[in-house]
């Protein structure tokens, strides 16, 4: 049994945050591996050394094996905590770290090569029993192919990449016309980010829910699962808001779920965090994919259980057993986690980058803040535009609605625009306040950009006040609406 003194971060952002408080609370200096854009972040200045491996393209950092294991040894690192994304799911990332001394902190190369592959993780699962929505996994990567299954399976048809998930290398194929395109850039998506241009066809479920089981395999053997989230609220295959537990399965559908979800991760001796992911449809459940990281929305898992996945994946890679009989207890409450985008709502989620002015999260009871960004921040256009994690626990779904719908009206983001006013939107929603949301609900009430709000009467006078003030004297009454206050989103939000 092995302590760790030092960890390598390879990662940034909210999740390099995240790691860095579980380290400090065991007493375990960090690393951050770092790109050149990610000098100015919260993880940056929080982390004991820095090294940075290459400039801002992720394929010449974040996503460079070598460039991220030679900084690792550089900064004297014992192990390397991979986050989640970038090369948290890459087998060959796991290897090269053992090869060069450093513990991996997740599963084991072959774990995640068989699970994290979405083709082999299905014939595992067909063994099993376990239901599976109809597909084409073939070896046969040609486009031809690929059009024949598709046709075959009967569209809608979804595209996805064997290699990895979060959306990328995903498109939907409504029709034969627009099928050969569609799998052509998923091919080519695929390949850029996870460096594998394989895909496999699945018949797309028009109105089905998604749920995942969160599993962990401690050092002794044992796996278990931590309940489930509902996953539902997605756009464009990203989830946006995630919730723990699901409002949308029995008490026999969760068990038989959760059941099915060990059974996958005991046939492979899984290590550490991970996630099952099902769709629910008419009552049916299938399996979706393996992802072997831990999820952005481990949060709220944390949240309803008690407990803390990150510093349990920790003692799990220095060889300590974690979960014992008495420790799985039920879950307690529910929590709801938004992610908080830098894009602009009135204009369709939009990126929008830029300093940030002030930043303030109205901490209270239940309130949980997962940031990586901090005032005089800059938010650039090299990476995923999420800012920060709210999360908030209360003792029921309804209360926890609306505990977040006050914590993000209370929250301040100045510089750039925030997703804030899209997620209130959304928790209004009769769909999303009855549970009853599916992964077409964005799709189905959102597809449109909000629209700009009104101002009130005190908000009105208070712009015009400005706009007197402020105005030049050369401005001509064709100029006034380009530099008026209100047409520039002023209020921040």
């Amino acid at each position: 049994m092995k302590k760790f003194k030092r960890i390598a971060i390879a990662n940034r952002g909210e999740v390099a945050v995240r790691i860095i408080h579980a380290c400090d609370e065991m007493g375990i200096e960090t690393v951050l591996l770092h790109s050149e854009a990610d000098v100015q972040t919260r993880a940056y200045r929080m982390a004991t050394k820095k090294v940075c491996i290459g400039p801002a393209s992720t394929a010449e950092s974040y996503l460079n094996i070598p460039a991220n294991v030679n900084g690792a040894l550089a900064g004297g690192a014992d192990a390397v905590h991979p986050g989640f994304g970038f090369l948290s799911e890459n087998a060959d990332f796991a290897e090269a770290c053992e090869k060069a001394g450093l513990i991996f902190i997740g599963p084991s190369p072959k774990a995640t090569r068989t699970l994290g592959d979405k083709v082999s993780c299905k014939e595992i699962a067909k063994k099993l029993g376990l239901p599976l929505v109809p597909g084409y996994e073939g070896e046969n990567q040609s486009v031809a192919v690929l059009l024949q299954e598709a046709e075959k399976i009967g569209f809608p048809v979804i595209v996805k990449a064997a290699a990895g998930g979060g959306g990328r290398g995903m498109k939907v194929l409504k029709s034969a016309g627009e099928a050969r395109e569609l799998i052509e850039s998923a091919q080519r998506e695929a390949h850029s980010a996870f460096g594998s241009p394989k895909v496999f066809l699945e018949k797309y479920l028009d109105h089905a829910k998604h749920i995942e089981f969160q599993i962990f395999g401690d050092a002794s053997g044992k796996v278990v699962h931590l309940q489930d989230r509902e996953c539902s609220v997605q756009r464009r295959h990203q989830k946006i808001i995630e919730e723990a537990l699901s409002p949308s399965l029995s008490i026999e559908q969760r068990r038989v779920m959760g059941e099915s979800a060990v059974r996958l991760a005991e046939q492979v001796g899984y290590r550490g965090a991970g996630t099952v992911e099902f769709l629910l449809q008419d009552g049916k459940y299938y399996l979706l994919e393996v992802n072997t990281r831990l999820q952005v929305e481990h949060t709220v898992t944390e949240m309803v259980m008690g407990v803390d996945l990150v510093k349990a994946q920790i003692l799990t890679a220095q060889g300590e057993p974690i979960f014992s009989d008495r420790q799985l207890v039920a879950p307690r409450g529910h929590s709801i986690e938004c992610r908080i985008y830098a894009e602009n709502p009135y204009q369709g989620g939009v990126p929008s980058t830029g300093l940030l002015g002030r930043v303030q999260w109205p901490e209270g009871p239940g309130r949980r803040f997962e940031y990586g960004f901090e005032d005089g921040d800059v938010i650039t256009s090299f990476y995923d535009s999420m800012i920060a994690k709210v999360i908030v626990w209360d003792e029921s779904r309804v209360r926890t609605i609306q505990k977040m719908k006050q914590v993000l009206r209370d929250s301040v983001v100045f510089g750039v625009h925030t997703n804030i006013p899209y997620l209130m939107e959304i928790l209004s929603h009769p769909e999303f306040v009855q549970g009853t949301m599916t992964t077409k609900f964005i799709e189905n009430h959102f597809s449109e950009p909000l629209r700009i709000p009104d101002l009130t009467a005190d908000e009105l006078q208070f712009a015009e006040a400005s706009w007197r003030q402020l105005k030049p004297q050369t401005v001509t009454a064709g100029e006034e609406s380009i530099l008026s206050p209100w047409t520039s989103y002023w209020r921040g939000i």
